[in-house]
Order: structure tokens, then C-alpha cells, then sequence
């Protein structure tokens, strides 16, 4: 079984910055494979996935094989999905991450974890959400000629991660889509400090300083439009003591950072409130970070 989750987180992806930041948080996706002469893919949930080669797992699994000079007729897959697709939240880097670690396994581990995660990087495009997924905790991230540079530090046990997950989708196509194609300097510089102050931060506890390490110009100001009642809920978690509340990667999922002695009452207040404003299908879920990043067990 290869038990695996997608942060982003930021991570999901902190997307609030010009470097990447991500977290790996303790929302999971669970798969199980096996070598199959024929391809079996199906889903122990209702969510309905890909059940051909076009399955991102399948697809990733296969890239490991390819690299390793060896052919994947096929693939018995069964997918467990409890990180919402399109939302935000990194449920395509859990796929990836997913699909390499346990083709890995299944050939005798040839590939290293730095192997893994610049492979990882490379389907993905980018290292933020990946990264996180295999090494867990807060991972600051760069990536230069193919290799992941890479820093994992763990989270304040202060801090507990609230999410709002909208009923609707946002496809990260039409979330890039409406961000410019260049940046004032004066709004890089802004971006590039709050990163800098939120990864201290969240590493800190000092838990002051993260409602203007939250503070954006680089993609919010952009995708607010897309996100149906984005400045209601960010008014309603300040109202309930937010730390710092911020969109999750590409949207249209909403986090708010909360201290955890307050997580008790957040979550109370949070989804009454949203109800009383006729904001309704959203789902509230409290969330750690997680340390450890994606396992591997053999059932």
C-alpha cells in the first residue's frame, strides 16, 4: 500500500510567493498496486477517475519504469481519494508522488529519494507541491538544470491549518490564466519578504507575524474574481481569529492559519456563520502539518 498526500500545500504551494513554498499536510490519498499483465485501475470512493492510461498514477508509475529501462505492461491500481481534486490542494502532486514512489518499490527501490523528487519535478513542472509530498514538513524549494535544491524544516505545533473547500472547481489553467505576464519590481520585493517571513514563522511559532507574511500582489489580487464568495470568507475567519488567511495554490480552496488552543472554537463558529451568510456546500476541515511525508507499506 502506498499511503500519500498532495501540499501544497501548499501544499499545497504557499502561492503568495516567488519562491516555492510548500506544506505537507495530514490529508491523504491511499493507493495500492501491483504488476498485472493488464491495466486494473478503480476507486474504493465515489470520485470518478481516469481508468486508463491516461490515470495520472498509471502514467507516472510508467515514467519510472521508462527511466529504469524496463517496460509496465500493465498495473492492478486501486485509489483511495480523500484530497479534493481541482481545488487547490495538490491532488495531482499526489498522483505523481503516488505513482513513482510505488513503481520505485515495486522494481527494488533503483531510484534514490533525490532521484524521486527531481523525477517528480520534472512530470510536474515544478518542485513545490512534490517535494513536500515526499519529504514532509515545510520545504522551501528551487530548481536549477533538472536538480531540486531542497530544505525541509518541521511546523510550529502551535499552528493548526483551517480549510475552506468551496463546492465548485478551479482548473489551475484558467487560475494562471488571468495572472499577468509580468510583475512590477516593488510587488516581486513585496512577495519575496512575506515568503521569507512566513517560512521563519511557521518554523518559529511566532505566530504574529503571519498575517502579513499572508499579505500578496503576486496572485491573489488576480484570482479573486474567480473565487465566488472569496472576501466573505476571509472576513468571516478574521472575524474568528485568523492568523493570516491566504488561497490554497491555485484556488479556490481558502486556509486560515489558527492557534491551537482556538482550533475548538474556529471550527464551531466558522461553519454557523457560513450558513447565516447563505454560503453553503463548503466543507471546513482542521489539518497539521505532517512531518513525514508520503510511506510506503507492504500488505
Amino acid at each position: 500500500m502506498i499511503k500519500n498526500t498532495g501540499f501544497r500545500q501548499p501544499a499545497p504551494t504557499w502561492a503568495l510567493a516567488l519562491i516555492p513554498l510548500g506544506s505537507h499536510w495530514t490529508m491523504y490519498n491511499q493507493v495500492w498496486m501491483e504488476e498485472s499483465d493488464t491495466l486494473d485501475i478503480s476507486s474504493k470512493d465515489d470520485v470518478k477517475i481516469p481508468t486508463d492510461e491516461n490515470n495520472l498514477i498509471f502514467w507516472a508509475a510508467r515514467q519510472v519504469y521508462e527511466k529504469c529501462g524496463r517496460k509496465l505492461p500493465g498495473l492492478k491500481l486501486i485509489q483511495q481519494n480523500d484530497i479534493p481534486m481541482a481545488r487547490g490542494l495538490g491532488s495531482s502532486s499526489a498522483c505523481i508522488v503516488a505513482g513513482i514512489l510505488g513503481a520505485n518499490r515495486l522494481l527494488g527501490s533503483p531510484l534514490s529519494t533525490t532521484e524521486l523528487i527531481n523525477l517528480a519535478a520534472e512530470i510536474e513542472g515544478h518542485p513545490d507541491n512534490t517535494t513536500p509530498a515526499i519529504e514532509g514538513g515545510l520545504v522551501a524549494s528551487a530548481i536549477e538544470a533538472g536538480r531540486v535544491y531542497s530544505v525541509s524544516v518541521p511546523v510550529s505545533e502551535k499552528i493548526r491549518f483551517a480549510l475552506f473547500i468551496p463546492p465548485f472547481e478551479l482548473k489551475t489553467e484558467k487560475a494562471r490564466s488571468v495572472l499577468p505576464e509580468t510583475y512590477a519590481r516593488a510587488d516581486a520585493v513585496y512577495n519575496l519578504s512575506r515568503s521569507a517571513l512566513m517560512t521563519a514563522s511557521l518554523f518559529s511559532g511566532k505566530l504574529e507575524n503571519l498575517r502579513v507574511a499572508v499579505q500578496d500582489k503576486i496572485h491573489q489580487p488576480y484570482r479573486s474574481g474567480l473565487i465566488d464568495h472569496l472576501d466573505s470568507v476571509f472576513r468571516l475567519s478574521y472575524e474568528l481569529g485568523s492568523l493570516g488567511t491566504y488561497v490554497s495554490g491555485a484556488g479556490p480552496t481558502i486556509i486560515s492559519m489558527i492557534d491551537v488552543a482556538d482550533t475548538d472554537n474556529f471550527v464551531k463558529y466558522a461553519a454557523s456563520h457560513l450558513e447565516e451568510k447563505g454560503i453553503t456546500g463548503w466543507q471546513i476541515r482542521i489539518l497539521n502539518a505532517d512531518s513525514k511525508g508520503a510511506q510506503i507499506s507492504i500488505e
